[in-house]
């Protein structure tokens, strides 16, 4: 039966459309109204936050600097709670922009789950910048920050790319090195990194080398969960450092137990004469009157780490509003066309709404899964599937957009059975993710390859394309969530950045591993996926 042989279809055809569209509308204008409330909140915390001047009148009498130290605090600890929330939010440190330690926390015990499983052994490095404080000191935090960040390049070069990098606190570092089990391996590590932070290099025209004292311990000789194997690096980091800069220290080492906890000679108490305790209490003031000042002034950094920090919850925020506003201008027209289409325009109106729809609720998945994985919700339905009919289902997925861009498809699986324990949902979005991005960044006509390799324990997938690259600076980083190279965004500028990182995380919990390759700008990238394979019955 033809849609002109049946007005009624026709009729309850729009009846289902026009619902469909207010519905779509109905949401959106949700969405509008969640983002103007925050928006709404930034901007008051904003407002709070120029408001406070905790640095004002610092060195007027005790008294007066007193009550400030006290208003300042309280503004500090507000500052530090927003930091603190933002920083949580996104898993990653501020300066640095290396995993915080929640992240590590976390990364750890996947690692941990991981070893058991397949009786492997990983190791802890706990790093600590001898004389760091000096360079405060001396030259200011604006080099001492710079330092910092150069660290973190510099021991990410270090290691390999499945390795994790952290930063704890301060001037403390934190480096995970999976499927490390010899202490021959650990040391050709270590000793490379150290190697690395002495070479002099100049920040801010100021020559500086680095020396470094780092603890290990390993697992599962040393510890069988995250904090305890945290805690025995850092205890093995103090040895090395009593030991002299630049040193390293096991754990297991039998020599730790020669030496003093403190390694200090005992204090000798000297009782001040009558006349010198005058003396030492005025000493006693202004040292209490300089860290007064210094807390005022450190509660006023804090501040403007809290403000950087909201700027940055703001961008994303606008980048999240613009992101969501893009499907509404199609689905507008939509909206309009039903009113004056023809009924055969029907199915086009219905394509669009669809498509948009999908882009929406992409976003929005994507957004929810970085929340799960930050607050430690992230849940698989596992059990026994084969890889190669997740892997059909995503080329599947993708198939319409490569042969819209004329892009030459090569896959190679072979026909054995890939018996994985794993989420079929998840897993398709892993690869379903990856394949999207090969097609999005490939030019037209350029080549797209899925290739699957099989050992005795993992199943390797490796999707590489001939497209724009990733530039070298932004390699490193390429999973950390809100991460966009400017070269991917100048190509095509959709996208929140958290696609990868999604990927990364559902990984992990598949036990798994994700890096990224790339030989350059224009040179085309590679994702390589391993996973384990159910043992043979």
């Amino acid at each position: 039966m033809t849609m002109k042989d049946a007005p009624g279809t026709q009729q309850q055809a729009l009846a289902v459309a026009r619902e469909e569209l207010a519905l779509l509308d109905q949401q959106a204008m949700e969405l509008r109204a969640t983002l103007t409330h925050l928006q709404a909140q930034v901007r008051h915390t904003q407002n709070h936050l120029r408001e406070l001047d905790p640095a004002n009148e610092l060195l007027e009498a005790n008294e007066a600097l007193v009550m400030r130290l006290l208003h300042a605090q309280d503004e500090a600890a507000s500052a530090t709670r927003a930091l603190n929330e933002i920083a949580q939010s996104i898993g990653i440190d501020e300066l640095t922009n290396l995993p915080n330690r929640g992240q590590l926390l976390k990364r750890i015990e996947h690692t941990i789950a991981h070893a058991v499983r397949l009786g492997d052994g990983f190791a802890v490095l706990f790093l600590d910048l001898n004389n760091f404080k000096s360079i405060n000191d001396n030259l200011g935090h604006r080099v001492g920050d710079a330092a910092l960040k150069q660290v973190a390049q510099c021991l990410k070069a270090s290691v390999r790319e499945t390795d994790t990098v952290s930063r704890y606190g301060g001037d403390e570092f934190l480096v995970l090195l999976n499927n490390i089990c010899s202490k021959a391996d650990v040391i050709t590590v270590v000793e490379k990194i150290i190697d690395a932070l002495n070479v002099t290099r100049r920040i801010h025209e100021h020559p500086l080398s680095l020396k470094v004292s780092i603890g290990i311990c390993r697992f599962p000789e040393d510890g069988e969960n995250p904090q305890l194997l945290i805690d025995q690096a850092d205890a093995a980091m103090y040895r090395a450092k009593r030991h002299g800069a630049g040193g390293f220290q096991f754990h297991d080492d039998p020599q730790h137990h020669d030496h003093d906890i403190c390694g200090q000679p005992p204090r000798v108490l000297v009782v001040p004469a009558p006349h010198a305790q005058q003396q030492a209490h005025l000493d006693h003031l202004r040292e209490a009157n300089e860290q007064l000042v210094l807390a005022a002034l450190g509660a006023q950094q804090l501040q403007s780490g809290a403000e950087l920090a909201l700027q940055q919850q703001q961008d994303l925020l606008a980048k999240v509003a613009h992101e969501l506003r893009n499907p509404l201008t199609p689905l507008s027209m939509s909206a309009d066309l039903l009113l004056r289409m023809k009924s055969d325009e029907l199915p086009r109106i219905q394509a669009i709404i669809e498509r948009q729809v999908k882009h929406m609720s992409r976003l929005v998945e994507d957004l929810l899964d970085v929340s799960r994985v930050n607050a430690g919700k992230l849940r698989l339905d596992r059990q026994p599937l084969d890889l190669a009919d997740i892997l059909q289902e995503a080329l599947d997925t993708c198939r319409a957009e490569i042969d819209l861009r004329q892009q030459q498809m090569t896959v190679h699986i072979p026909q054995q059975p890939l018996a994985l324990y794993g989420d079929s949902l998840r897993l398709a979005q892993i690869f379903c993710n990856l394949l999207g991005n090969a097609v999005k960044y490939t030019p037209r006509e350029g080549q797209i390859t899925l290739d699957v390799k099989v050992s005795a324990q993992w199943v390797q997938v490796t999707i590489s394309d001939s497209g724009i690259g990733i530039s070298p600076t932004m390699l490193p980083f390429i999973f950390e969530p809100y991460v966009q190279d400017a070269h991917a965004m100048s190509f095509d500028g959709n996208g929140l950045g958290i696609g990868l990182t999604v990927v990364r995380e559902l990984v992990l919990a598949h036990d798994g591993e994700v890096t990224a390759h790339s030989d350059g700008l224009g040179l085309g990238s590679q994702f390589v996926i391993r996973l384990p394979l159910l043992p043979a019955p």
